[in-house]
């Protein structure tokens, strides 16, 4: 009796099952990386609804500022029409260095540093920036762990067979929108 088909075949079940996890592994880390940007989308959600409120309320205190609030309308606008991580970090700046531009105009006004409805709104966009940051750490950490799946041997084989691709990080270009805008209207 010849055991060389009997061995050829064990040999083809095995790489047939280590290719099906391999594929699993990856496909497992695809679904985080989607998760953690659904984490990131809802954070900037948030932030987002807060926008409203918070231009509103300083409008009210400073209505000569109009081309800022004008601004980060816009500029909201675009970074929630955004789902490609590269465009939507970007329009992301430009709503935090906006976000920045109007705690400034904030800060021209003593009776608006007072305002209790002021005072909650940033507590929250405080909150909500922490949050922001949490969740890109955890999108990125994700991304990480999927890029480096996909780029190394051996699963690399089975990514380039199924057609994985790289994810791409969530990152802020600009270092000087990196930072959260300041919030803090304690004198």
């Amino acid at each position: 009796m010849d055991y060389t088909w009997l061995i050829v075949l064990g040999v083809a079940a095995v790489v047939l099952l280590w290719g099906v996890g391999i594929y699993n592994g990856l496909i497992k880390l695809l679904n985080l990386v989607k998760e953690g940007w659904s984490g990131i989308e809802t954070q900037l959600k948030r932030r987002s609804d807060l926008i409203p409120n918070i231009v509103e309320t300083v409008k009210g205190y400073a209505a000569h500022e109009k081309d800022t609030f004008d601004a980060i309308t816009r500029a909201r606008a675009q970074a929630t029409a955004s789902h490609d991580p590269i465009e939507r970090a970007r329009a992301e700046g430009q709503v935090s260095a906006l976000l920045g531009k109007i705690v400034a105009v904030a800060e021209a006004y003593p009776e608006l540093k007072a305002n209790a409805n002021f005072l909650e709104l940033q507590r929250e966009l405080s909150s909500v920036e922490e949050q922001v940051n949490l969740a890109r750490r955890y999108y990125n950490g994700a991304v990480r762990n999927y890029n480096t799946a996909i780029q190394t041997v051996p699963s690399n084989i089975i990514a380039g067979i199924t057609r994985f691709v790289a994810a791409e990080f969530f990152e802020i270009e600009d270092p000087a929108d990196r930072a959260a805008p300041k919030v803090s209207f304690g004198s």
